[in-house]
C-alpha cells in the first residue's frame, strides 16, 4: 500500500483553466482562481482534468498550467495533475512531465471513444504505472466516455503501489458499494459526482473531486469533512444548498456553466474554448438564481 494513500481527502476542486476570449490560457486569472481556492480551505486542486479542458489543450499548454498551478501553490495544498489520454503513449509522456514539475499526483481518465476492454483498461493503466514512479489516481467516467472500467479490472490495478486511488464518477451507488467492498484495502476511493458525493462520502469515500467547488470552496470543504467523519446532520444541511448548483452547473457541458458562473463571480475572465462555447442566455438567469439561492454571492468572495 502507496504511503500516499491517504494523503488526499476531502474537498478537491476539479479547477477551470481562465481562459481569454481569444482562447488564450489567463494565468492572472489563475492566480487569483487559486488563491481564492487557498483561502476557501479547498483540500487538494486538480489541474487540467475534464473541467479545465485538457482535451483543447496542446502538450506545453498542458504543461504549463500544471507548472503554474504548482508555482502559485506552492506546497500549501496537494495538486493532482490531470494526464490521462487515449493514447497510452500521449498518457505516459503527460505522466513523465507532471512527475518532472513534481506534481503530488496525477489523475488518469479511461481512454475515450476508442472503447477499449477491460483487459485493454488493465494493460493501458499498468504500463503508465510501471513507467512513471509517481502517485496514480484512475478516473472512470462512463458518461462522457463511452468505456466502465468494472470493479474487477479496478481491485486487479489496485495492487500496483504507484496505484493510490480511484476517481468514480458513475453515481452509481451500488457501484459505490462494491468499489468499498474490493478496494478500499488497497487504495482510496473518490467520488466525482457532486450530486452523489454526500452520500458516497457518509459510505467511506475520501473526498470529492468535484466542479461545484469551483464557486463553492467553503461549502464543499465543509460538507466534505462533515460527511467523512460521518456528521450527517450536518453534512445534509449544507449540501441542501450545494444540490441546486449540482443541478445548475450541468445546464449544457461541463465547463460551460462553471465557467459563466465564475466569470459572474468576478473570479475570471469570459474564455472558453472552441468546440465548447459560452453559456447560452437563455440558461444565464437559471443559473443566476441557483447562485443566490445557494447563497453563492460575487460581495461574499474573498481571496
Amino acid at each position: 500500500m502507496s504511503e500516499s494513500k491517504d494523503f488526499f481527502k476531502g474537498s478537491m476542486v476539479a479547477i477551470a483553466t481562465p481562459m481569454n476570449k481569444d482562447e488564450t490560457i489567463d494565468f492572472n486569472s489563475l492566480e487569483r482562481l487559486i488563491e481564492f481556492h487557498i483561502a476557501n480551505k479547498t483540500d487538494v486542486i486538480v489541474s487540467v482534468g475534464t473541467t479545465g479542458e485538457s482535451a483543447t489543450l496542446d502538450f506545453d499548454e498542458h504543461k504549463n498550467v500544471i507548472k503554474n498551478t504548482l508555482e502559485i501553490v506552492n506546497k500549501r495544498i496537494p495538486v493532482i495533475a490531470g494526464t490521462g489520454a487515449n493514447s497510452t503513449s500521449e498518457a505516459i509522456e503527460l505522466t513523465k512531465s507532471a512527475k518532472e514539475l513534481k506534481a503530488d499526483a496525477v489523475l488518469l481518465v479511461t481512454p475515450y471513444y476508442n472503447k477499449p476492454t477491460q483487459t485493454g483498461l488493465y494493460e493501458h493503466y499498468i504500463k503508465i504505472a510501471d513507467s512513471v514512479d509517481i502517485p496514480q489516481i484512475l478516473y472512470n467516467v462512463p458518461g462522457r466516455t463511452s468505456v466502465d472500467m468494472l470493479p474487477d479490472t479496478v481491485y486487479k490495478l489496485s495492487k500496483h503501489t504507484n496505484i493510490i486511488g480511484i476517481k468514480e464518477a458513475s453515481g452509481d451507488v451500488e457501484r459505490s458499494q462494491e468499489l468499498l467492498e474490493k478496494c478500499s484495502e488497497n487504495i482510496s476511493i473518490f467520488t466525482g459526482d457532486d450530486k452523489t458525493s454526500m452520500r458516497d462520502l457518509l459510505l467511506g469515500f475520501k473526498g470529492n473531486i468535484s466542479v461545484t467547488a469551483n464557486i463553492a470552496p467553503s461549502q464543499m470543504h465543509v460538507m466534505c469533512k462533515n460527511a467523512i467523519e460521518g456528521k450527517k446532520d450536518i453534512a445534509d444541511k449544507i449540501n441542501q444548498k450545494l444540490d441546486i448548483l449540482h443541478d445548475a452547473l450541468f445546464l449544457e457541458s461541463n465547463p460551460i456553466p462553471v465557467k459563466w458562473a465564475l466569470n459572474n463571480l468576478g473570479l475570471i475572465s469570459d474564455g472558453i474554448r472552441l468546440p465548447l462555447t459560452w453559456l447560452d442566455e437563455k440558461y444565464h438567469v437559471v443559473l443566476s438564481d441557483a447562485l443566490e439561492k445557494s447563497e453563492v454571492k460575487k460581495e461574499n468572495i474573498s481571496v
